[in-house]
């Protein structure tokens, strides 16, 4: 088809030319030392035309010639480039089939090449990117001295251009990686430091900060993290909210005394002071402390909330409070039989509930509801144990020896 769409276009210049030249009778005449030559005008014109073809041709072909040199040193100059990728991505992949050895040699290899092409040096990105591959091949082989000569190479690299700042903040990202390795949680919090505050900020920089504060034993630090990595979606909501937990376990298992544990508790997030979770692990390291009366004021404000929990919150709540009843106020009496009263089916309440009854010496009834609490095989073993305790001492109280070595065989055997 192109063939015949050129066979018209040329059948449609020569009719172009015949209806335009084929009437011109113009003469030109040549004059050379005393010769004569006359030529038609239409001739001398395609003579001319040929003539400037001939000449453009001509420099052309010059042109080509010499270009020779300059063609061959970018020919030279792009299979180096060429030979230089390959080598980069051989090393790629021998460090991703974990053959590092390999992985480092292939890097050399690659490291040469670049320093016989200076055009080569002048891409410092590409050079850092080698040297950086050569130091994480070292630090999977253990070999920590030349790790970090190779990874201070590459941040000379990225020093010395100013378009290689993602290459440096990927070296120092992978030298936090290193740290964690290494169990070095100090020096990953410092090069964690040291980045910029938008590369700080990305989620995988928060999970190493995370990670480096869990190691470093900094658990209100990782909770925050932690926070942080939540909003960013760096969690599922359900994982997110077992870490923060169990975080937040952490800051409050930290505490040494009363003040220190009232200064934790404060430096708690808002919404894991509602957590019931937490609320409760609070307020038993309180009462572990001998402030009973401060562990209760943080049951308070969920407690007065207990319909819009779950049957598990309020038994964590239930739980944490039978552990606060020292020096426990009637008022607490009156909520507990209002609790049990409107949640039959929650068998931590009513053991709260003996608790407080037996520390307000209302040991009759106390007796009755323990000893209730204690036969209850939804109960933890743990729980049936500190009734039984507590059953004892009732007993002693009123000088049952036989009742109390009932309850302390009842309470060894509690499984």
């Amino acid at each position: 088809m192109r063939g015949i769409v050129w066979l018209i276009l040329l059948f449609t210049a020569a009719a172009v030319a015949a209806l335009t030249l084929g009437r011109n009778d113009g003469l030109v005449s040549l004059f050379w030392s005393g010769w004569r030559v006359d030529l038609s005008l239409n001739l001398f014109l395609l003579l001319m035309v040929g003539a400037c073809l001939l000449v453009f041709a001509l420099l052309h072909t010059l042109s080509l010639l010499f270009g020779l040199p300059e063609r061959a040193r970018a020919w030279r100059l792009a299979q180096r480039d060429r030979g230089a990728q390959q080598l980069l991505r051989e090393a790629l992949v021998s460090l991703w089939g974990a053959r590092f050895s390999r992985a480092q040699r292939v890097v050399q290899r690659l490291l040469t090449l670049n320093a016989k092409t200076p055009e080569l040096q002048a891409d410092a990105g590409a050079l850092a990117l080698a040297h950086l591959l050569a130091a994480e091949a070292a630090h999977r082989l253990q070999d920590r001295t030349r790790r970090q000569e190779q990874w201070d190479t590459a941040l000379r690299l990225c020093a010395s251009q100013g378009q290689a700042r993602a290459h440096e903040e990927a070296a120092r990202l992978m030298a936090v990686g290193w740290a964690l390795d290494d169990r070095d949680a100090p020096r990953a919090l410092d090069l964690l430091a040291e980045l910029p505050a938008g590369a700080a900020r990305r989620t995988q920089a928060l999970r190493l900060r995370l990670q480096a504060a869990r190691m470093a034993e900094r658990p209100l630090e990782a909770l925050r993290t932690a926070r942080l990595l939540a909003k960013h979606q760096g969690f599922s909501a359900g994982v997110a909210q077992s870490l923060m937990r169990s975080l937040a376990f952490d800051v409050l298992a930290s505490a040494r005394d009363v003040d220190q544990l009232r200064g934790l508790w404060l430096q708690l997030d808002a919404s894991d002071r509602r957590d019931p979770f937490v609320v409760a692990r609070a307020a038993e390291t309180m009462a572990a402390q001998g402030a009973a009366a401060d562990a209760r004021a943080w049951i308070r404000p969920l407690w007065d909330q207990l319909a819009q929990l779950s049957e598990e919150e309020r038994g964590v709540l239930a739980d944490a409070l039978a552990l606060c009843t020292s020096g426990i106020g009637a008022d607490w009496l009156a909520r507990l039989e209002e609790a049990v009263a409107r949640f039959p089916r929650n068998v931590q309440l009513p053991l709260a509930l003996g608790h407080t009854l037996a520390e307000l010496q209302l040991w009759g009834k106390a007796r009755q509801v323990l000893g209730t609490a204690a036969e209850e095989q939804r109960l933890s073993a743990n729980q049936r144990r500190r009734a039984w305790l507590r059953m004892a001492e009732l007993a002693e109280q009123f000088e049952d020896s036989e009742q109390r070595l009932h309850c302390l065989e009842k309470a060894a055997r509690a499984t």
